[in-house]
């Protein structure tokens, strides 16, 4: 594909957004087309998948339908929005992706690492992000960054801090294995990983700017 694909993913509070924003901001400027979306949703089905998946009278929800779920959406909005976009040469910044299935569901929920990764291989249809940022940050942190917006905890953010916990494991260790998953110390100041961010992409976008 002639386009670019790149990921945002960490705990809630992590400054996700603020990434993503800053990232968009850069892209513009270069005059690249910036396609910005997110996960669950995207797409008008997926997003109503995504209200299912973080209503909070949801909170008894099975672990196999909330991987199911997310797989779902993720069908959607990939055939939707993602492939489309990177046929055409478009840059896609997503906020989230299979990453985040792994670490939730596979780690968080214990279904396991193989299991999530083949229940998502026919929603994704070989696409792969070709870059990825996870912001690293503490969970007990980032759900006080939450608390001092003053912003309500959806369902997955009520968890107990044990799942917390384990998600970010979840997260470290797929890290650990892909070397296009680049690992951001969230604890910093926001300028600071932007500009870690943006030196890090720079090897991603040149060689695409060159074709």
């Amino acid at each position: 594909m002639k386009g670019l694909f790149v990921v945002f993913e960490g705990q809630d509070g992590a400054g996700k957004s603020t990434q993503i924003a800053a990232l968009k901001a850069h892209l513009e400027s270069c005059g690249r087309e910036v396609i910005l979306t997110r996960e669950p949703g995207g797409t008008p089905i997926a997003e109503k998948i995504r209200e299912l998946l973080l209503d909070r009278s949801n909170a008894g929800m099975d672990a196999a339908c909330e991987a199911y779920l997310y797989a779902a959406a993720r069908a959607e909005h990939v055939q939707n929005v993602i492939r489309p976009a990177l046929e055409r040469g478009a840059v896609v910044l997503c906020d989230r992706f299979l990453l985040s299935s792994l670490a939730y569901q596979g780690f968080g929920r214990q279904l396991g690492e193989d299991t999530i990764r083949n229940l998502n291989a026919l929603a994704m249809r070989g696409v792969e992000p070709d870059c990825t940022f996870y912001l690293s940050l503490d969970p007990e942190e980032g759900l006080s960054r939450i608390a001092a917006r003053g912003e309500g905890k959806d369902r997955i953010e009520m968890e107990e801090m044990d799942f917390h916990t384990r998600v970010r494991k979840g997260y470290l260790h797929c890290a650990s294995k892909d070397s296009n998953i680049h690992l951001l110390d969230a604890r910093q100041n926001a300028q600071t990983v932007t500009a870690q961010m943006l030196e890090l992409f720079s090897h991603y976008l040149n060689p695409m700017i060159e074709k």
